[in-house]
């Protein structure tokens, strides 16, 4: 299936190559390969001293993809600096604190555990843009450099990148803010953040419930964090906590409850923090940027607080784009994917839920209350598994899709679009009647197995 998702010409997704552990493209050949061919995307550079950073997740398979790409860097020429467990935006902190060429995080994100991958940034800490993904793919495929046989890169396991990233979260509130009398639980989904996560809000004087934070190498995203939501909220109530916090693997998204059990989802938190900062002065140029799938409820409340939406293509890379060229101070997906342009360069599970608690704090205001600021539209979602993405391209399909659309245009939004992760296509339905968008976002999955044969 990985084949058919990512072709054999073609490696990156929306967020980097992803596919299952030893099956191509997540091979330790492959991996090698990569490794070798974004050394040569690096090397055109003419500083001296060529580095990567390498950080990974909890998964069993991260030591033989780190292995792997170690390898190939240092066959190139090229030092290598370890970090272990680590959330992906640290490695994006840290790729421009520590001065690499790149950052490589080995993760699959909010996948199990059998599923792995790699997210590449460049020195500046962004992910890599389309044109640098297809340089190295060409090369993967077409024009492999020859290694080295001078001279070699070096490999340096590098101890307390974990307290500089701990410290770079501390730093985007104000000092001495206080926490006084705040609880919360976190889930770590026995993912990169198992450590980090609990440590930070402690620091800060918080009274943290830690769960989900033991991880083996198998246990991670099972049954717990941001995938699964259920989980936190039930926790969140049992320990009577003021708020709780659900993380993915890599801890660049983030799923909130508010006291009472109800779920906090992305474009509520980015909601939250963008009003306040509006209430503030601080929301620069007024703007938000958010995606396909971000509910219509959001970008109309935030237009009535005289907030500027706009919508991009999903995954966060295209978000930070947008944010990039409106000058835009924050952006995210519903999904939990929140990025504050001045502290970071990609999703941030645990800065953006300290901005929230913060918010709590100045505003003496509860999590239900923040959240009750809008009442979203209803959305029905679905993941049709299929075996061939291009399906979308069928014209008897397009057409079809388009009439259910036409017909409800009135009542109802529809997006269909294939994932950039995982062999699916998926399907959101929005609107006010619950009955209708269940109705239809079965209809249209059902239309999809048709012509999927």
């Amino acid at each position: 299936m990985c084949d058919i998702l990512y072709g054999m010409s073609k490696l990156f997704g929306t967020d980097g190559i992803r596919g299952i552990a030893n099956r191509y493209p997540i091979t330790p050949e492959m991996c090698v390969k990569i490794a070798i061919s974004a050394s040569a995307y690096i090397l055109k550079k003419n500083n001296k001293n060529h580095r990567v950073i390498i950080a990974k997740d909890t998964r069993l398979s991260g030591y033989m993809i780190e292995s792997a790409l170690t390898s190939g860097f240092i066959s190139m020429g090229i030092d290598v600096m370890l970090l272990g467990p680590m959330p992906t935006p640290a490695v994006s902190m840290l790729t421009k604190s520590m001065r690499a060429d790149l950052g490589i995080m080995i993760s699959a994100s909010h996948n199990p555990f059998n599923y792995n991958g790699i997210k590449i940034f460049d020195s500046d800490g962004y992910k890599l843009s389309e044109s640098a993904e297809t340089e190295i793919e060409e090369r993967v495929f077409n024009n492999l450099p020859e290694p080295t046989t001078g001279s070699l890169g070096k490999c340096y396991r590098i101890d307390g990148a974990d307290e500089r990233y701990i410290e770079f979260v501390k730093s985007t509130i104000e000092k001495g803010a206080s926490f006084t009398n705040l609880k919360i639980v976190i889930d770590s989904a026995n993912g990169a953040a198992y450590k980090i996560a609990k440590t930070v809000f402690w620091e800060l004087g918080i009274d943290v419930i830690s769960i989900n934070d033991e991880p083996n190498g198998y246990n991670i995203n099972n049954d717990a964090g941001a995938m699964h939501p259920e989980v936190i909220t039930k926790a969140t109530v049992a320990q009577t906590a003021n708020a709780g916090i659900s993380l993915d693997g890599d801890a660049d998204r983030i799923i909130m409850s508010d006291e009472n059990g109800e779920i906090v989802d992305g474009d509520q938190i980015i909601a939250i923090i963008a009003n306040y900062l509006k209430s503030v002065n601080q929301l620069k140029n007024d703007t938000v940027i958010v995606t396909e799938m971000t509910n219509l409820a959001m970008e109309n409340f935030l237009k009535s607080k005289g907030i500027t939406v706009i919508r991009t293509k999903v995954g966060d890379k295209y978000v930070i784009r947008k944010m990039l060229e409106t000058n835009s101070f924050i952006g995210g997906e519903q999904s939990g994917h929140v990025i504050i342009g001045n502290l970071n360069s990609t999703g941030d599970g645990i800065v953006a839920g300290l901005q929230v608690l913060y918010i709590m704090s100045k505003t003496g205001k509860k999590l239900s209350d923040l959240k009750s600021e809008y009442t979203p539209c209803h959305q029905a979602q679905k993941n049709v598994g299929v075996e061939n993405l291009s399906l979308l391209e069928n014209e008897d399909l397009q057409t079809e899709i388009l009439n259910i659309k036409t017909s409800h245009e009135k009542q109802v939004r529809i997006l269909v679009r294939k994932s950039g992760t995982e062999p699916v296509i998926r399907v959101l339905v929005e609107g006010m009647d619950k009955k209708l968008i269940n109705e239809l976002v079965n209809k249209i999955g059902e239309l999809i197995k048709k012509y999927d044969g």
